[in-house]
């Protein structure tokens, strides 16, 4: 049986570098200060080990082919659903849209994707505070960055990156009016966030509330 390999996203190399060279430091730190082999030592020694492998599966970047349909619109991140409701979108389109959010916790996959292919029209930063993911006032008051894509046939959807309480950086890759394919990537979010995306309201919501979905696996919804 072939064995796969996890590939580290680059956002981090320089994180996974410096946990690495911290917890040898701390380690080597402490068989200096106590002498001799003991449980405690083990037990840093294990603990550290663990703490290194799930900073390292934090940044795993799974490889995630998509075939493109313009009439499905994929899940954006890896997650929960924790919101499916139409709402007044006021940063862009400024009419009702369908918002559908994913909270993502530490444990999941951070890497962002497109949910559908087309044109970068709108990208904007804000900073903002920071309230718990799972809350629906951060998708208004947290540290964000919003993204939308206008396909061909004319559907534009937003997609809002959220940091949450743990979250301490947003990356977004987009560039306003570049072309953009379906699963390709979008961002990253570092350690715990929610992606929010704003549909059209006559959109055919696929997915229910608390459902798990993956990025660029999960069909979200079809255009109508």
């Amino acid at each position: 049986m072939a064995v796969r390999k996890i590939k580290i996203h680059r956002e981090g190399y320089r994180i996974i570098l410096g946990v690495f060279v911290l917890l040898v430091g701390l380690n080597v730190a402490a068989w200096l200060l106590w002498p001799g082999l003991t449980l405690v030592h083990y037990g840093g020694l294990v603990v550290s080990l663990l703490f290194l492998g799930f900073i390292v599966m934090f940044f795993r970047t799974p490889a995630r082919l998509v075939e493109p349909d313009p009439l499905l619109i994929y899940a954006p991140a890896d997650g929960k659903i924790v919101v499916i409701e139409e709402v007044f979108e006021k940063e862009y389109f400024h009419d009702n849209r369908l918002q559908i959010s994913i909270f993502m916790s530490p444990f999941n996959m951070h890497s962002n994707r497109y949910p559908i292919s087309g044109t970068v029209s709108f990208t904007h930063y804000q900073p903002g505070k920071k309230y718990l993911a799972r809350s629906p006032k951060s998708s208004l008051l947290n540290e964000r960055s919003s993204v939308v894509v206008t396909s061909d046939n004319g559907t534009g959807v937003l997609i809002r990156q959220v940091a949450g309480a743990v979250a301490r950086r947003i990356v977004t890759y987009s560039k306003k009016g570049e072309k953009v394919n379906q699963g390709d990537e979008l961002g990253f979010i570092k350690f715990g966030s929610r992606v929010d995306i704003f549909l059209p309201p006559d959109t055919e919501v696929n997915v229910e509330m608390f459902e798990q979905v993956r990025a660029s696996r999960t069909i979200l919804a079809r255009v109508i």
